[in-house]
């Protein structure tokens, strides 16, 4: 009832949290709310297009009536906000987009590191970027490290007007090439610029006009706030993308000085389910009456057919709009992502806030992901890092730093029972990797591929031991190995 006729899109989620994808039939509304990704030609905007199948609505003649395609969320909402349908692919893939830099073809590529050069590539060639909207800030990061890569390789390609010959390019390199002339000028500016990675704001030297960075920054995101705010200098302002599932969108950004503040939308019905009480309907509570500082799993009814739907993630009850009393909430974290270890409950939070509390024993770190280290045949709590920079000269000591950390943000921790942390530093760039991996190994499009905060794949696991450089924890020998 509340969803008549066909959906446009199917999404699928990053099967993130749970070990199989969700997908979810969303609709074209009328006056539905848009998502503040930017608008021009001045925007650099890494959107795709790409979807993982194509699902063929028949009548019972056996005509097809319908083509809608699966794939990642912002793929299917960027096609129905823009008019492109996948039956005229044909003609879209020939279309320069007024909202972005890049050519619409670009949103064509599926290989991630050729997918995150491409649209670099045309925004470099573009001197007067003033936005730059990427899903996930870690994926800024990706494209920073990409672009430091083949620096040289990009500016030959804007001097010489000529596309690098890039894995995964050649199905739309003949619609690409037309909207890439020579640009000399722009080439010798980038020269005099340099790849200067350690220069704090040289984000700023390459596009002096860039005045917004729209990216979602909350949660395991913000790890990668500072590294950022570091390219981006004093002046960018760096705002949030909004509280955007799959499966709704939950919350507008409030304050855009604040990453993780958000006004709850009224496009669907929200409810709240108190996280101290028993897990029932009895315990959803309405938006009139959530108290502020107290954390709630959100519930949604969406008009995408959803029903009272658990969505896992909790927020904090920051307070109420002035104007009309919508609760502003703060994302705290998912409410699955939970283990038990020394006696007491590990939530998402708190390894979170563990290993970021022992960066000045460690270094400033990008990325990380948790997992269950039991190699020594008693379990304890392991981390996957990416750190800035070198290793601080008393690294050694941040796994029992770690330790006590965890066991201060648990009381119920028995701290004879918590073995020490390890923390396996990875090599630069495994986590960029991982992403370019993951997309190959799920199908799924770029762009939407995130980190679970705790690691349970297995694969996924030892993919990642392989690209340990260093390792710390008591039974380590502490030796750096050799990089991959």
């Amino acid at each position: 009832m509340f969803s008549p006729g066909l959906p446009h899109h199917i999404a699928i989620t990053s099967s993130t949290s749970s070990p199989k994808p969700k997908l979810y039939c969303k609709y074209q509304h009328p006056g539905s709310m848009r998502h503040a990704f930017g608008d021009g030609s001045n925007t650099f905007w890494t959107f795709s297009l790409h979807y993982r199948q194509l699902v063929q609505v028949q009548n019972r003649d056996g005509d097809t009536v319908r083509t809608i395609t699966a794939g990642i969320g912002s793929s299917g909402a960027l096609r129905m906000r823009s008019g492109l349908e996948v039956e005229d692919d044909h003609l879209n893939i020939k279309l320069w987009g007024e909202w972005a830099t890049s050519p619409i073809a670009v949103g064509f590529i599926r290989d991630y590191r050729t997918f995150m050069l491409t649209h670099t590539l045309f925004a470099l060639a573009n001197s007067m970027i003033e936005t730059m909207t990427i899903i996930f800030t870690t994926s800024i990061v990706d494209m920073i490290r990409y672009m430091e890569e083949e620096w040289d390789s990009l500016i030959a390609s804007i001097e010489k007007g000529e596309l690098p010959p890039w894995d995964g390019i050649q199905h739309v390199r003949e619609y690409l090439q037309p909207h890439f002339p020579p640009r000399p000028d722009r080439a010798a500016q980038l020269r005099a610029i340099g790849k200067s990675t350690d220069q704090r704001g040289w984000l700023v030297e390459i596009w002096p006009h860039l005045k917004t960075t729209i990216s979602i920054s909350s949660g395991v995101f913000s790890v990668a706030v500072p590294k950022l705010r570091f390219y981006l200098g004093p002046n960018v302002q760096l705002r949030s993308l909004g509280f955007i599932t799959s499966e709704a969108y939950v919350g507008t950004v409030y304050d855009p000085s604040d990453l993780n503040l958000f006004k709850v939308t009224p496009q669907d019905i929200i409810e709240y389910l108190d996280v101290e009480k028993e897990e029932n309907a009895s315990s959803i509570v309405p938006p009139w009456l959530v108290g502020v500082g107290k954390h709630y799993e959100i519930v949604c009814t969406t008009r995408d057919g959803l029903w009272r739907y658990r969505l896992g993630d909790v927020v904090e009850i920051a307070g109420f709009d002035p104007t009309d009393g919508t609760p502003i909430v703060r994302y705290f974290e998912r409410r699955n992502v939970t283990t038990w270890m020394a006696g007491g409950v590990l939530t998402e939070q708190r390894i979170t806030a563990a290993i970021l509390a022992v960066q000045d024993t460690l270094a400033p770190i990008i990325e990380f992901t948790a997992f269950i280290d039991g190699r020594s045949g008693i379990p304890t709590l392991g981390y996957f890092v990416e750190v800035h920079g070198e290793l601080h000269p008393e690294a050694a000591k941040a796994p029992m730093k770690l330790r006590e950390e965890l066991c201060r943000l648990n009381e119920e921790f028995d701290p004879q029972r918590m073995r020490i942390p390890t923390i396996r530093v990875l090599k630069s760039g495994t986590f960029a990797e991982y992403r370019k991996w993951k997309i190959e190994m799920s199908n799924s499009g770029s762009g939407q591929t995130k980190v679970p905060i705790l690691l349970w794949d297995n694969t996924a696991r030892d993919w990642m031991s392989a690209r340990v450089r260093k390792e710390l924890g008591v039974n380590s020998s502490d030796v750096c190995r050799t990089k991959l």
